[in-house]
C-alpha cells in the first residue's frame, strides 16, 4: 500500500483525481487571511484552545427496522474520495481571535492512497471584519448566497469558515470524480445555518450526474429510539449489514436529503449512523457500500479513507506552536497567556476551559 501526498497552500495547480480544478476559493483563502492577519492593531493575542461541543437537530420522530440488509463485499475496482475540514482557535486578541482552517481530500485508486491538504490558512476575525470575510470568499466560489441569512457571529465564524472549505472541497470531487463512492464526514441535512439546503443539493446533483454515490458517516449521532442511540441495542446478525430508518423528518427549513441507515461493516462494537442520498435507486445504494467493502480498508466499521481525511486536516500541538509563531514573527503579535480563571481560583480542583 502507499500512499502518496500533495500540500498545497496557493499553488496553482492541485492535484485532485483529475486535473480540471477551480483553485480560486484556495487562492481566496489565502488572500483573505493574510490580509486579515496584517490588519492586526495591537501587537499581543491571548492563547485560547477550546473546541466547540457537537450539536445535531433533534427529529420529530424516528423508527428502526429490525431486519438487517446483508451486505456482500464487491471488489469491482471503483474509486473511493473523501473529504474533511478542520478548525482550531490557536489564540485571541483584545479586538477578536486567531483561528486556523485546514482541508484534506483523500482518495483509494488501484491500492493506492493519495491525498491532498489546503492550509492551514490563518485568519484574524473581529467584529469589524467578520462580515467582509464571510461574504468574500462565499461570493468567490458559491453561485447563490442566503441573502436573508445573518452573518456568523464570532464564536461561530470558525466552523463556519471551515464548512465553506469543506462544501467547496465536496463540490470539486463530485464535479470531477466519475464512478466513484464519495465519502462525506457528518449528514445530508440540508437548510442548517451552516448548510444551506440549495448548496447541498448542487453536491449532490453534480454527483450524481458524473455516476458518483454520497455516503455520509457521522462519528456522532443524538438519533435516538425509546431512549437508546440508533447505533446502539444492534440485532445479533452477522455483519457486515445495513439497518433502515423510517419515519424521520425534522421541522422546516431543516430538510433531510439522505435517507438514514445505521451501518456495522465489521464485527466490532462499533456502528455508525449512515446517510445516503435519496435519489439514488435502492439496489444502487446497497452495490455502493459493497463497493466500498470491498474497495477499502475498515476499522472499527469505519473507512480509511474518510478516517485518512480526518487525520491529514486536523491540527497537532506543534502546528498550533508554529502557527502561534508565524503570527508573532511575520506580524509582530506578542503571544500572552490568558490566565485560567477556575486554576487560580480553585487550584487543583478547577476544570480546565469553562464551566
Amino acid at each position: 500500500m502507499v500512499i502518496e501526498q500533495y500540500t498545497i497552500t496557493t499553488t496553482p495547480k492541485y492535484n485532485f483525481p483529475h486535473p480540471t480544478i477551480d483553485t480560486t476559493l484556495s487562492q481566496r483563502f489565502s488572500e483573505i487571511s493574510i490580509n486579515s492577519l496584517k490588519q492586526v492593531r495591537i501587537n499581543n493575542f491571548l492563547l485560547n484552545l477550546q473546541e466547540d461541543n457537537f450539536t445535531e437537530n433533534n427529529p420529530t420522530q424516528i423508527q428502526l427496522k429490525r431486519t438487517p440488509l446483508p451486505l456482500t463485499p464487491k471488489h469491482q475496482e471503483t474509486t473511493i474520495v473523501a473529504v474533511d475540514s478542520s478548525t482550531i482557535k490557536i489564540g485571541e486578541t483584545p479586538t477578536g481571535i486567531i483561528i486556523a482552517i485546514r482541508g484534506a481530500t483523500v482518495w483509494k485508486q488501484n491500492r493506492n492512497y493519495r491525498y491532498t491538504r489546503l492550509g492551514p490558512f490563518i485568519f484574524h476575525i473581529t467584529e469589524e471584519n467578520k462580515k467582509s470575510i464571510y461574504s468574500s470568499l462565499e461570493r468567490t466560489y458559491f453561485t447563490t448566497q442566503n441573502s436573508s441569512q445573518q452573518i456568523p457571529t464570532l464564536l461561530q465564524m470558525p466552523n463556519r469558515l471551515a464548512n465553506l472549505l469543506e462544501r467547496w472541497l465536496q463540490i470539486m470531487l463530485a464535479k470531477n470524480t466519475n464512478n466513484g463512492i464519495i465519502l462525506f464526514d457528518g449528514s445530508l441535512i440540508g437548510g442548517t445555518i451552516d448548510t444551506p439546503t440549495h448548496r447541498l443539493h448542487e453536491i449532490l446533483s453534480n454527483a450524481r450526474r458524473n455516476k458518483n454515490t454520497v455516503l455520509a458517516f457521522s462519528k456522532a449521532t443524538t438519533l435516538r429510539i425509546n431512549g437508546y442511540l440508533i447505533t446502539e441495542r444492534l440485532p445479533e446478525q452477522s455483519t457486515p449489514y445495513l439497518l433502515e430508518t423510517t419515519g424521520l423528518h425534522f421541522k422546516p427549513p431543516t430538510v433531510l436529503l439522505g435517507d438514514v441507515y445505521v451501518a456495522k461493516l465489521q464485527r466490532s462494537n462499533m456502528a455508525f449512523r449512515l446517510d445516503i442520498d435519496k435519489e439514488i435507486e435502492f439496489s444502487e445504494r446497497i452495490e455502493a457500500v459493497e463497493k466500498l467493502l470491498g474497495n477499502d480498508v475498515f476499522q472499527q466499521s469505519y473507512p480509511e479513507t474518510l478516517r485518512l481525511a480526518h487525520i491529514l486536516c486536523t491540527f497537532t500541538a506543534n502546528e498550533v506552536l508554529a502557527m502561534q509563531h508565524f503570527a508573532s514573527s511575520k506580524h509582530g503579535i506578542q503571544i500572552i497567556n490568558r490566565p485560567d480563571m477556575h486554576r487560580l481560583l480553585f487550584g487543583p480542583f478547577g476544570k480546565e476551559g469553562y464551566a
